[in-house]
């Protein structure tokens, strides 16, 4: 089951959830303003992440430059308790299921929730017959 981590107003969340419509992607929307994210899921998506903080944190954010320290400093725990009352600092959205992460709404990164064995099927299936060949099938090559 895919997660999806959203707010009101993001158009970047809006695209993802409709994707995620379109490909008929089973889903749990969870508006990040709405919903406190507990203790072992703020751990669990840092966890997650290639590159830690920076991954999911945006330092342009309003309630960072408010906070006046480096993410360095911050400890896991005064790090958890932060993202807790300022939830506004998580990059959004962020997608993710027992497989795949993804941070932000990226054409090509969000096909990674597509199963392997379907994106397979489309690779061997689609050939120069296909109308939308030239659009999606030469990609490939």
């Amino acid at each position: 089951m895919i997660i999806l981590y959203s707010s009101p107003g993001c158009a970047s969340c809006r695209k993802a959830k409709q994707w995620l419509k379109d490909n008929e992607m089973d889903f749990v929307e969870k508006n990040i303003f709405s919903t406190i994210l507990n203790k072992d899921e703020i751990k669990y998506l840092l966890n997650r992440t290639e590159n830690g903080t920076e991954d999911l944190i945006s330092t342009r954010s309003k309630a960072f430059q408010q906070l006046g320290k480096e993410l360095e400093s911050l400890s896991i725990s005064d790090l958890i308790k932060f993202i807790q009352k300022n939830p506004s600092v998580l990059k959004r959205p962020i997608l993710i299921d027992s497989k795949s992460m993804v941070v932000g709404y990226d054409d090509d990164e969000i096909t990674s929730f597509i199963p392997s064995e379907v994106r397979q099927l489309a690779t061997c299936s689609c050939n120069e017959s296909c109308p939308k060949y030239m659009m999606c099938g030469s990609l490939r090559k």
